[in-house]
């Protein structure tokens, strides 16, 4: 057996991390368990794409090489749709602008498109995006349109020394990132729900039952936005039909699927909680509205008399009761506050009050 190459072998297969970028190369690395990893040449990336398999230094080596492509770069998307070493079906998949997931595999291959968080500042703004695998037992090729924070997670801890045996744990890691980001979220949307319940539990006449609504609408649409990302994932690692090879079926099928599965159903938790909240928030805003009615109800009772008697005095015709007198005007106005503290008293006697 050839003996591995020595620690000045490898230098000779390394470029500048800058040049990569001019064909939408984001970072081209080959890594080994327990050791730091090093950048490859464009000769090396070229001859793994084209030929399937890496310069024999490199074969020697225990490890695996992980390319990162920016496919929006026209170049890049043409270079790995020529890629003569994958199948047809793997290179649309890389090459494809659509955001929807999906993970299959073709012999040793395994390929797919998962969901990941952009870059985007607030918490509020951020949004879900999907970036693109092709997974060899020596080769990790991924893409993505725009830049993907838990693939530079993953990137800084191979950098650190932390690179395991298989490059489907890279995936593993990156699915790791995506669902503690998502329980980032969901302690953020509990906590406004806590605040909200809050509210609702010592609800009171300066409650803000409308600002309160907001509130909730804001959690109900978030968890539903992250359902509709998280849902599909769930589905594809639970689908009985889909077979992954051996070296990658622990790390991909058990583990992601465990952690995508409890993300969900914290979700699905949080969801049932918003819903509950809302149910609440919908009885005390009707309450609410019944006792405005009550309120708008009474007081048109008690001055219903009032109105019978003024109508009444302000009829034209002669003759008219308390018409002459210069206590005239008290007099009715005693009348009437008789008759509304009559009205009040049949309405208490009655319970109607």
């Amino acid at each position: 057996m050839p003996n591995p190459p020595s620690a000045g072998a490898l230098p000779d297969l390394l470029s500048e991390g800058g040049t990569l970028l001019r064909d939408g190369l984001v970072w081209a690395i080959f890594c080994r368990p327990g050791k730091e990893p090093v950048e490859l040449g464009r000769d090396v990336v070229t001859q793994r794409l084209t030929t399937g398999s890496f310069p024999p230094e490199l074969m020697q080596e225990d490890g695996w090489a992980w390319f990162h492509f920016d496919i929006v770069h026209t170049l890049s998307r043409a270079q790995i749709e020529s890629i003569p070493s994958l199948p047809e079906e793997v290179r649309q998949v890389l090459t494809n602008l659509e955001r929807s997931t999906r993970l299959e595999s073709e012999g040793d291959i395994v390929f797919g498109a998962l969901p990941a968080f952009d870059d985007t500042s607030t918490d509020d703004e951020r949004n879900v995006s999907t970036w693109r695998f092709a997974l060899e037992p020596d080769l990790l090729l991924t893409t993505r349109r725009h830049p993907i924070p838990a693939l530079g997670v993953v990137y800084h801890e191979l950098q650190r020394g932390l690179v395991p045996r298989s490059p489907a744990k890279v995936v593993d890691r990156a699915l790791l990132e995506f669902a503690d980001t998502l329980r980032r979220d969901f302690a953020r949307l509990d906590d406004q729900l806590d605040r909200a319940e809050d509210v609702l539990l010592m609800l009171d006449r300066d409650t803000d039952l409308g600002r309160m609504s907001g509130l909730l609408g804001v959690a109900r649409r978030r968890s539903t936005e992250l359902r509709r990302v998280l849902a599909p994932v769930d589905r594809i690692f639970r689908d009985e039909e889909l077979e992954l090879p051996e070296w990658a079926e622990d790390d991909l099928r058990d583990r992601s699927q465990r952690q995508v599965h409890a993300a969900l159903d914290d979700l699905l938790a949080l969801q049932d909680r918003a819903r509950s909240l809302q149910d609440e928030l919908t009885s005390n805003q009707a309450e609410e509205t019944n006792r405005r009615l009550y309120i708008v109800s009474v007081g048109t009772t008690l001055m219903l008399p009032a109105t019978f008697v003024t109508g009444f005095f302000g009829m034209n015709t002669g003759g008219m009761f308390l018409s002459g007198g210069a206590w005239d005007t008290v007099i009715a106005g005693i009348l009437c506050f008789g008759i509304m503290l009559g009205t009040w008293f049949v309405l208490k006697l009655t319970k109607l009050l």
